[in-house]
């Protein structure tokens, strides 16, 4: 018998459970799909918004909006087009019930639980396709997933001897080649985001000044010591790469963000004897607040299309 067996809300940053069904099937087939959903859960943010894992009697479909992943488990001869759409209405609700801040500030696993409620009345509706609503335009729905077919996830993408899960994003689909990292889009950028960028801009510019006139006076007195310039050009070049990162989404991005933070203080204690404590204090400080803001501006997914 075709139906939808499971769904879960997931956070898709960091893999947070924000709300899930309740299930009662504890065979061997549901606890290793289970797995499959924490693994997965673990990688939303590298993969495309609209993706189906095959786990043989199983499907796994999801989709993800606005940082926020839906994900369903059915058995394999679900109709996809149906399972996009129980997806498509589970984001709809929840975007309608809770607001991004509240999804964004979550701490505990599970804290939107009363959307089970929800989970619980749609999956019955799509479970019974006779009581469907006639409203819904499936045909919108097929032709969607014909232009933009989901991103097939095999199994073993999934495994690594190490333990650790891996998904290599080939092609997509509709789109041809794809990296996750490039084609992720970030959440919308806050004050305090916009005041990092300007100041990192700022003190890049500083660092650029300052180096120039180094080389002006290394020009005029030979007895310069020439690491001065390179160290003001360091600083240049770390402080505008920190404004890319707070700007684009790439591999590893906070790793590269606490390097860079670590190559500004080095070359800030490197030119104490040029700089006054409160120059020192305030490019560190600049450094340290932009780090803090990359790591804070996390991807999203994909804006929902209420026109499907």
């Amino acid at each position: 018998m075709s139906m939808i067996l499971s769904a879960s809300v997931v956070r898709v940053r960091d893999g947070l459970p924000l709300s899930a069904s309740t299930d009662y099937d504890q065979s061997m087939g549901m606890q290793e799909c289970r797995k499959y959903f924490k693994m997965l859960s673990k990688k939303l943010s590298q993969l495309p918004d609209r993706c189906t894992l095959k786990t043989g009697q199983y499907n796994i479909n999801f989709i993800s909006s606005l940082g926020v992943s839906y994900m369903m488990l059915c058995t394999e001869n679900y109709p996809s087009v149906l399972a996009f759409c129980f997806l498509d209405e589970l984001q709809k609700e929840f975007i309608t019930t809770y607001n991004m801040m509240k999804t964004n500030t979550a701490i505990r696993p599970y804290c939107f639980i009363e959307f089970d409620n929800f989970i619980q009345r749609t999956k019955q509706r799509y479970n019974n396709t006779r009581s469907l609503s006639t409203k819904m335009n499936l045909a919108d729905m097929q032709t969607e997933i014909k232009l933009r077919p989901p991103y097939q996830i095999s199994v073993s993408e999934l495994g690594s001897a190490n333990g650790f899960s891996h998904i290599s994003v080939g092609e997509y689909k509709g789109t041809g080649k794809i990296s996750a990292a490039p084609h992720q889009r970030l959440e919308p950028v806050t004050l305090p985001g916009i005041v990092s960028f300007v100041l990192s801009l700022l003190c890049g510019a500083l660092n650029l000044i300052r180096g120039f006139h180094a080389i002006e006076s290394l020009l005029q007195n030979e007895g310069e010591d020439f690491s001065y310039v390179i160290a003001f050009f360091l600083g240049t070049a770390a402080c505008l790469y920190q404004c890319y990162l707070f700007v684009y989404y790439t591999g590893w991005r906070n790793a590269k963000s606490f390097l860079t933070f670590g190559l500004i203080c080095l070359c800030n204690m490197y030119l104490y004897e040029l700089r006054n404590l409160w120059q020192l204090f305030f490019h560190v400080t600049v450094g340290a607040f932009s780090t803090l803001q990359i790591r804070l501006r996390q991807p999203q997914g994909k804006s929902p299309d209420y026109n499907v």
